[in-house]
């Protein structure tokens, strides 16, 4: 086959792929929640059956957050990582049709006034946070509540897929900038926190390969240092959180707010105790990290 045709090829199975996640992100709407949860569940359970490259990435990850398991036990806890990831895309699919009354009343909160008093004070707040439970519901949740969200998507292929999920959190609240193919983010990101504004993160995988090395869970792993430049540079509030599902609600926690010293170093410090911040979380609900990437420095070499 010439390379030509498996562009063409290529090409067409994304389009076909895009058609196909659209279509059923707006009939799952349709389904009543207990339906929807079921068949999710039923889809998670066929894909850990099937064990490809996501599901064992995910399971060496786990073994790393919880190296106390024996085999029988991290497999049941991957499993239970994949119920978890395919819940996050049965409300991801629901939530532009959920109530936002409904959404705020099942989201609960730990020290929440961690993240309210420094947006209150003007100073602008950068949030970092893992791919844990739902971080578009928190993006939701934190703009009903008066803290609208701007953040960064990667950008997926095909570009309709971009543009549908640019669509679906901009219906949430939130304003949405590409990680690539545009302007850089960092100096809009840092312009909207000098006005008082509220950025959130996700910090626990170094897309660009750009970060800093830290510790998490205990082995050395890659993560990006955009939240701390950020907060360095603008004088913003950093406040790394985790959020876990707890029964038909979630719930976020809110850590101490991270100082940002001058210098890499001071990067590299801070970046550090985020990955401590998400260590303590990723611990208590390992099941609800949907990390089924590289992100050890050990898998990545």
């Amino acid at each position: 086959m010439t390379r030509s045709a498996r562009a063409l090829l290529s090409a067409a199975s994304e389009h076909a792929a895009a058609a196909g996640y659209v279509a059923g992100w707006r009939m799952v709407r349709l389904l009543p929640e207990r339906r929807a949860r079921a068949l999710f569940d039923r889809l998670a359970l066929r894909l850990h059956d099937r064990g490809g490259a996501g599901v064992q990435q995910l399971r060496a990850n786990l073994r790393r957050v919880r190296p106390e398991l024996d085999d029988t036990a991290l497999d049941e806890l991957t499993r239970e990582g994949l119920r978890s990831y395919f819940r996050y895309w049965c409300e991801s699919f629901r939530l532009p049709s959920w109530p936002i009354d409904d959404l705020v009343a099942r989201t609960s909160t730990v020290h929440e006034e961690r993240l309210r008093e420094p947006f209150a004070e003007g100073r602008g707040v950068v949030v970092a946070l893992p791919h844990q439970a739902n971080w578009d519901w928190a993006g939701a949740w934190a703009g009903a509540t008066g803290m609208p969200v701007m953040t960064v998507a990667e950008r997926l292929r095909p570009e309709k897929l971009y543009d549908e999920f640019v669509a679906y959190r901009e219906s949430l609240g939130m304003t949405i900038l590409p990680l690539t193919g545009g302007k850089p983010p960092l100096p809009t990101l840092a312009a909207h926190l000098r006005d008082g504004g509220f950025v959130c993160l996700l910090a626990d995988r170094d897309l660009r390969r750009t970060g800093v090395e830290v510790s998490l869970c205990g082995h050395p792993a890659r993560i990006p240092s955009g939240a701390a430049l950020l907060a360095r540079e603008t004088g913003a509030a950093l406040v790394p959180i985790n959020l876990a599902y707890v029964g038909d609600g979630m719930r976020i926690t809110f850590h101490p707010e991270v100082v940002v010293e001058p210098g890499q170093e001071g990067v590299a410090k801070a970046m550090q105790q985020v990955a401590d911040a998400f260590t303590e979380g990723l611990r208590a609900h390992p099941q609800d990290w949907h990390m089924m990437q590289k992100v050890f420095t050990e898998d990545l070499a």
